[in-house]
Formats: C-alpha cells, structure tokens, sequence
C-alpha cells in the first residue's frame, strides 16, 4: 500500500502535539497512584477498556461509527497495530515499572524517535531523513538523558531489574513500530482506527490481567479516579489525537513527543507533588527544544513564513 508523503505540520498539528505532550506528561503521575489500589496488568486492562468505551461515544457522536476496512488484510493490520502499538508496550511498562527506576523508564520513552530512524528508512521513506533530522533526533535524546540525571543508572535492588530494564526497552521499541504502522493502516477515520487498536488492546489484556491477577475489587475513590482519568484523557483522547498527527504529519513529527512529555512530568511533578527542581532541567530543557528546532528547522521557518 502506497503512502503519500506527509505535509508540513502546520500551526494545527504544532498545537496538537503540545497538548498531547500534556495529556502524556499527567500519565506517570496517574498511573502511580492507580497502582496504589490496583496491580499492574488490571491498570493496563481498565485504562485501554474505558478508553475505548469514550471513543466508541465519540464515534457516535462525531457519525462515523461505519467501520468499512477495505479487506481481511487491512482487519489484520488494525488488529496487529492494536497488539503492538498499545497491547504490548502497555504490559511491558507497566510490568518493568516494578522493577526499575522510573527514570530509566522515562529515559526509554525518550528513545523512541532514535529506534524510530531505521524503521522509517526502511518502511516510510516518504517522511525523509536527512542529517539535520538525524542530528535533531540524537541532540533530544542528549536532552531526555541529561533531564532525567543519574537516576536512570541506579540500581532498585531487585532480583528481575535486569528483566525489568529490557522490558521498558521493549515497549520503546513497540511504540517505534506502532507509528509505521499507525501510519501505514487502511484509510478509515482517525476515531475509528484509535477505537480498533484499544479495543484490541482491551480484548488482549483483560484476559491476560483475570488470569495472573484474578477479578479486581474496587478500590478506594483515589485510585478509581486516577484509574478513570488515565483511561478517558492519556488513552482514549491522546491515542486519538496520535492517529490524526500522524496521519497527517507523519510519525517523525509525532515522536518529537516523546522529548516534550517527560518534561511535562518533571514539572507535574514539581507543581503536584512538591518535588525539588533540579538545576538540569534548564540545560535538558535547552538540548530538547535545541533538536527538536533542528529536526524541523524547515517546518518551522515555513511557519513563520505564514
């Protein structure tokens, strides 16, 4: 299936992108404290399952509920870019969480535009990628590295770190495929890709989270809602707005997130949780925004052209 190249961005994804980078930044912070009244597989389970529920509702309410795929083919690349794309990283995040620092978690998020460079010149030419891309992607992922501090090496003592470790890598690697083919999927409405792949996820993990944590009980308001909120706005909306960057901007465009989102949780962190701000956060702040400009140096002086 032949992809058109992908436009300039344009103010509209631009903003997009921001906002995504919010809704992402809150996840961590949610995710936390639903894991303190929910294990980790039922987290993952309840969030992809209220997330699709909210996009079915917004199908309706936007009229596109006609799910029309081409082909069998194309009902296998929804389903394969649900499991992928969501399913796995999902559980394998959530699963490394237990074992590893959270910033070596937020360190591997960050990479996920470098695992995306040789899958893109492999699967998407159509994006390009030149050494000003190349140069942009590295100088952010300096940034991420350099933000995140000597956390990301430390040890948790824990007998599966090591297991722990490749399992976040893992789900890095995951979300990189998940844009190819995100972008490569049948063309159907953003919302009703976004509603395939959670509702795959949702098929793969329930089952999955009954058989190793068994039927979960309701636990207290605050972690109901954390559980709530992260189903209805870090997934269901954010996967949402994902497809439509991508679809339109390409998936290069779209991991430039993945360098804005652990800032965002840096800072919901310092606001929301009364930590401490640490002096790298000016100079990662500095390297991030340094090679994102890098990387889009054309799109943004097209922007301003306007």
């Amino acid at each position: 299936m032949t992809t058109a190249a992908p436009g300039p961005p344009g103010l509209s994804n631009w903003g997009l992108l921001l906002l995504t980078s919010v809704i992402w930044g809150s996840a961590f912070l949610g995710m936390s404290v639903a894991l303190e009244g929910y294990a980790p597989l039922t987290v993952a389970a309840g969030r992809t399952g209220i997330g699709t529920i909210v996009l079915i509702a917004l199908a309706i309410l936007l009229r596109q509920m006609k799910f029309d795929v081409p082909n069998a083919r194309g009902l296998c690349h929804l389903a394969a870019t649900g499991a992928i794309n969501i399913a796995a990283p999902f559980a394998l995040l959530t699963w490394g969480l237990q074992h590893v620092p959270s910033a070596f978690a937020g360190v591997t998020m960050g990479a996920v535009p470098i695992f995306l460079l040789p899958l893109v010149y492999v699967f998407s030419k159509e994006e390009g990628i030149g050494p000003r891309r190349v140069g942009g992607l590295i100088l952010g992922f300096i940034g991420i590295v350099v933000l995140v501090g000597p956390g990301a090496g430390a040890s948790t003592g824990s007998d599966l770190e090591w297991l722990g470790r490749w399992a976040c890598l893992g789900s890095a690697v995951c979300y990189a495929f998940g844009s190819i083919m995100t972008r490569r999927a049948p063309p159907v409405p953003p919302v009703i890709l976004a509603t395939a792949m959670l509702g795959t996820a949702t098929i793969i993990l329930t089952p999955l989270a009954l058989i190793f944590e068994g039927i979960p009980e309701v636990s207290a308001w605050r972690a109901t809602t954390a559980l709530v909120y992260i189903g209805v706005m870090p997934t269901a909306v954010a996967f949402f707005l994902r497809v439509h960057i991508i679809r339109n901007a390409g998936s290069i465009f779209m991991s430039l997130v993945s360098y804005i989102v652990p800032l965002w949780a840096v800072l919901f962190g310092i606001v929301l949780l009364g930590e401490q701000l640490a002096p790298s956060l000016f100079l990662g702040l500095l390297l991030i925004l340094m090679g994102i400009a890098l990387s889009e140096w054309r799109n943004l002086v097209r922007l301003k052209a306007r």
